[in-house]
């Protein structure tokens, strides 16, 4: 993708998930690979549903903005996955509960749903999203959550939000999409099955 591809692609995706609720006040970031193989990314403080071309800066290029303080992760997205080329990290609020009632992942079992994610082809499967400890050093939750990494190209970052990624931003924005319904739906089926109870 160009520069501009990328900017109209994620300038978009900001809009569409601050309407949804998964990008609250200047929550989430988010990067794109450029053709040329550098990354974009949105600087640190923008508000996601406002986003505009000044907003989105390629590393290493001058841009007099700050790179998101959690430029790091997407980097080590991109090291590990060579295919991705958009990474997005957003905050719903039902998926950072979630986040902070489970264990040490998120098992999807049974959902149509679920067959929005790259490679997965059935509603019978088990899916596990790694759910790491926040931390402000980067490094720790890199380490905590590479080597967990599975089918799902998305991981949980405990009361702070999800990351996904994606062939292209496309790709990326149906993971998280798919995602946070998915969390809904297990928010709603556990009150169902609460109150009948």
């Amino acid at each position: 993708m160009t520069i501009e591809e990328v900017e109209t692609a994620l300038i978009a995706i900001g809009r569409y998930f601050q309407a949804r609720g998964w990008a609250p006040a200047t929550a989430g970031n988010y990067s794109a690979r450029l053709q040329d193989g550098r990354i974009a990314i949105t600087v640190s403080g923008a508000h996601k549903g406002r986003l505009t071309s000044r907003d989105i800066m390629v590393l290493g290029s001058g841009h007099p903005g700050r790179p998101s303080a959690e430029t790091a992760l997407h980097l080590s997205i991109y090291q590990a996955f060579p295919e991705a080329g958009c990474v997005l990290h957003s905050h719903g609020a039902v998926l950072v509960a979630l986040s902070r009632v489970l264990g040490d992942e998120w098992v999807i079992e049974g959902h149509e749903l679920a067959k929005a994610l790259p490679g997965v082809t059935s509603h019978d499967i088990r899916i596990s999203v790694p759910i790491v400890e926040n931390s402000q050093d980067m490094i720790e939750i890199e380490a905590a959550v590479m080597p967990r990494l599975g089918i799902v190209p998305a991981y949980l970052i405990r009361g702070h939000g999800i990351y996904g990624w994606g062939r292209d931003t496309a790709e990326a924005e149906r993971v998280i999409e798919a995602l946070e319904w998915l969390a809904e739906a297990e928010l709603a089926e556990r009150s169902l099955r609460a109150c009948r109870d």
